[in-house]
């Protein structure tokens, strides 16, 4: 399906808020019990947890609704997961600078992460792994 860019962005900024839903969910989940790995703080490591969650949430999603990929599971999944694995590693890096280095209230660092990873998550979704042949 070839639609205006502007609206698959709209769809796949909706289809998103699924996912951060989730993502939110387990850093107040991870801060309210304290989980901590890999010597992280509770924010960043439920952020990094929940954005991995939200990422599968998501990908069933936008194979259907916002790109109508007509490509098999096998190639538009590893090339979405491939393209999400980039945005954890910006999700993870900022999240660590914002709230662990620059002390920034995890809310805000978080809300300012999100819409940067949303930028990358789509580029990399529209450009390469869904993208028409």
């Amino acid at each position: 399906m070839n639609q205006p860019a502007i609206y698959q962005f709209i769809r796949f900024a909706a289809v998103g808020l699924s996912g951060t839903a989730v993502q939110y969910l387990s850093i107040h989940a991870a801060v309210m019990w304290h989980l901590s790995l890999f010597e992280k703080s509770s924010a960043v490591t439920g952020s990094a947890i929940g954005y991995i969650l939200g990422s599968i949430v998501n990908y069933v999603l936008n194979y259907f609704l916002t790109f109508s990929s007509g490509k098999s599971h096998a190639e538009a999944a590893s090339k979405y997961f491939t393209v999400l694995g980039v945005g954890w590693c910006i999700n993870y890096g900022m999240m660590s600078l914002l709230v662990e280095r620059w002390q920034v209230w995890l809310w805000s660092a978080q809300i300012f992460t999100t819409g940067l990873v949303l930028c990358w998550n789509f580029a990399g979704s529209k450009l390469w792994a869904f993208k028409d042949q």
